[in-house]
């Protein structure tokens, strides 16, 4: 079974920094300390609307950090540019709507194929690895292979929500999902990542797919790390998706 990679998500250290102004809590600063107690790499959504990480925050997150930075952007001009300045080590294509307190499901990679093929294009020849977040359907797997993504991210939004409603029946579906989906990626020539929701049950369940190689995990560790500590968060974390890969973690 291969390895599993945990990437940090750091936003909503900025978004706790934004509700106040100044300097303080500083994603970056996050970004190290995480980095220090076992992140492989570091997530950071850059919004439309900055409701939590800035322009500056990815400049300082790319010149600080010695792990790989995945920057999360929705498929517009204005972010592609960004993404091109900033060279991070990957792009992470999402869907955006202001509206939405956070991402609500995946990209709608079938419906918005032809627009996002130039943007899979422009990345890939500037050497940034992209992946695609999406739902767990065969539909949107084939789209983002087609597509020419190396890297797609299954939303585990659905069955986290599932599992903190006790819906169980919904649990079990939405799990059934993820395993097939993440079954399939490696006959597309897909590398799987996973992410949205995830604490340290769902985590250590999840990493027990073994066609999953990296967890993105964010808004649950900065929540967690306000009673216990980034630094044990993310060595709690890390520990959660060991033991689901060695064969700990079972759906409930």
């Amino acid at each position: 079974m291969s390895a599993l990679r945990l990437g940090v998500n750091v936003d909503h250290v900025a978004t706790v920094r934004n509700a106040r102004g100044g300097a303080a809590p500083d994603p970056v600063r996050a970004a190290l300390l995480a980095i220090e107690a076992g992140a492989d790499g570091i997530t950071a959504h850059l919004r439309e609307d900055r409701r939590h990480i800035h322009d500056e925050d990815m400049k300082r997150l790319r010149a600080a950090i010695g792990k790989p930075l995945n920057f999360e952007m929705a498929a517009t001009e204005s972010m592609l540019d960004i993404a091109l300045r900033i060279r991070p080590h990957a792009c992470c294509l999402v869907p955006e709507k202001r509206t939405e307190r956070t991402t609500e499901g995946g990209l709608d990679v079938v419906g918005g194929f032809r627009a996002l093929k130039p943007f899979v294009a422009e990345l890939g020849k500037a050497g940034i690895r992209v992946s695609m977040f999406i739902e767990p359907s065969s539909e949107a797997l084939k789209a983002s292979a087609d597509l020419g993504a190396p890297v797609v991210e299954l939303h585990t939004g659905a069955w986290c929500d599932a599992l903190a409603h006790r819906d169980r029946p919904k649990a079990d579906y939405e799990f059934g999902r993820l395993r097939v989906a993440a079954a399939q990626t490696a006959g597309l020539g897909l590398e799987c990542h996973a992410g949205h929701g995830l604490d340290y049950d769902s985590a250590r369940i999840v990493s027990g797919l073994p066609q999953i190689v990296e967890l993105n995990i964010g808004h649950f560790l900065v929540g967690e790390a306000i009673f216990v500590g980034l630094a044990e968060t993310v060595k709690r974390m890390r520990a959660a998706m060991d033991e689901g890969r060695a064969g700990a973690g079972t759906p409930r």
